[in-house]
């Protein structure tokens, strides 16, 4: 009867059945990721409350969570449930380039996740098709891109691509300065 509602990547809302009243006990609360009771934490909820949110949580993460009524007047068991946290997939909000030069330029973004797995840079002139890709570790968060042609105008895209195999992407327009 213990559930969770509005789940997030680091949050989830609790509701339980009203068995206590502020008078009678209260309750508590134990939660810790399934593949790890010993991070176990503990919160004491009065006897009023019928829900509370969890903040603070890892993403993807199953949770074992206990509620357990501590009454005055008569016993209840425990209530259980397991709830997992969504996957964190935020896109890159920034595409930055700069130390523009005739054939080159550095790109960099933000921000840097746990749950990215690797950075795909791609870049191409506009007009046009021919794009080319750089493959970048997810710790990193800037690259230069070389061999390019002067005062031209490219078009970069950052994708994030996520553990769960989900991609998120943003662009930003580049110009290489004038050749000698």
């Amino acid at each position: 009867r213990l559930h969770a509602t509005d789940v997030t990547s680091s949050s989830f809302r609790l509701l339980w059945p009203k068995l206590l009243s502020q008078e009678t006990g209260y309750y508590t609360l134990e939660y810790a990721p399934a593949a790890e009771p010993a991070r176990k934490r503990t919160q004491q909820v009065s006897g009023a409350h019928t829900s509370l949110v969890l903040r603070d949580l890892a993403p993807e993460t199953t949770y074992e969570v206990a509620l357990i009524p501590e009454s005055n007047v008569h016993y209840f068991p425990p209530q259980t449930t397991r709830v997992t946290t969504l996957a964190e997939e935020i896109s890159p909000v920034q595409v930055l380039i700069s130390e523009s030069g005739p054939r080159s330029f550095h790109v960099s973004w933000a921000p840097v996740l746990d749950s990215v797995v690797s950075y795909q840079v791609l870049y191409g002139p506009l007009p046009g098709n021919s794009a080319k890709v750089l493959e970048v570790d997810g710790r990193h968060n800037s690259t230069v891109v070389e061999h390019l042609a002067p005062n031209t105008t490219y078009l970069v895209t950052v994708t994030a691509v996520y553990r769960s195999g989900k991609e998120k992407s943003l662009s930003a327009k580049a110009c290489t300065q004038e050749g000698e």
